[in-house]
């Protein structure tokens, strides 16, 4: 297989594989891109809880970003979580220096289980700042309702937080619909000209560790690629799900997906 881009990965690391930096990597890889990174947190966890987090420090994150990046120049960039003000600053700095284009941003705020992972200071700045400095934002239900303070539970809602997220200076929007009841999910796609409303049947399944960093780094492959931002949120869509419906329920809590759904071997190496 022919790479087809080069992603460098901005996040935090799972130690149990399933989210975070493993996970970028790993659908990265599988779709066919090369994955570079700048690791911002270190965490201990498994599929039932994060234990422990240890901040990287705004310097060192920048280091990372400048020093990979003036070798082996980037066709797009993730964001994943970025723990406080000192290291979105860093982030932004650092991609205005190396001319980054083509970013997209997850924004990381809390666990599945629903554990805090950045401050409130982190969260403005965000909200005030970084939405503006990327080309789509891709948060789910619970990060929309931090960032645009609309409570949400419908899919009108949706759509109503999403555009506040519009005039909040996003240029697109991705909302994900993953925590509303019932049994289908929307995700919503929106920017100032068009909105476009994927529908898909929900997978009843407790494998669902990193589906969002997951989406968001597929979406970094098919964009990096020459896709538009709408068919690579569709295409990204597609392949999380197929990884959910084949996930391998690994651990005693929320496993992970299968990020190789769409790997093939020669079969010399088999």
């Amino acid at each position: 297989m022919k790479i087809k881009s080069k992603i460098l990965i901005i996040a935090g690391s799972d130690s149990s594989g399933g989210a975070g930096i493993q996970a970028d990597i790993k659908t990265i890889t599988s779709l066919g891109s090369y994955a570079m990174t700048a690791i911002t947190a270190l965490t201990a966890q498994n599929t039932t809880g994060v234990s422990s987090l240890i901040k990287i420090s705004s310097k060192e994150v920048s280091r990372q970003i400048e020093y990979t990046s003036e070798d082996i120049k980037p066709d797009a960039i993730k964001i994943g979580m970025l723990h406080s003000v000192n290291v979105i600053n860093a982030v932004a700095k650092s991609l205005k220096k190396i001319k980054a284009k083509k970013i997209i941003l997850d924004p990381v705020m809390v666990t599945t289980s629903g554990i805090k992972l950045i401050n409130q200071k982190a969260i403005t700045r965000i909200r005030t700042h970084l939405i503006k400095k990327v080309e789509l934002i891709t948060p789910n239900i619970p990060e929309a309702e931090i960032l645009t303070k609309v409570k949400i539970i419908s899919v009108n809602d949706m759509i109503i937080a999403a555009r506040k997220l519009i005039d909040m200076g996003a240029k697109n929007v991705l909302l994900k619909g993953g925590h509303l009841k019932g049994k289908t999910i929307t995700d919503i796609f929106i920017n100032r000209s068009e909105i476009k409303i994927f529908r898909n049947k929900k997978i009843i399944t407790k494998n669902l560790h990193g589906t969002g960093c997951s989406l968001s780094s597929a979406i970094a492959v098919y964009f990096s690629c020459g896709k538009t931002l709408k068919r690579s949120c569709e295409l990204a869509i597609n392949y999380v799900n197929h990884s959910i419906k084949s996930s391998p329920n690994f651990g005693k809590g929320n496993g992970p997906i299968n990020h190789l759904i769409s790997f093939k071997l020669n079969k010399k190496y088999l």
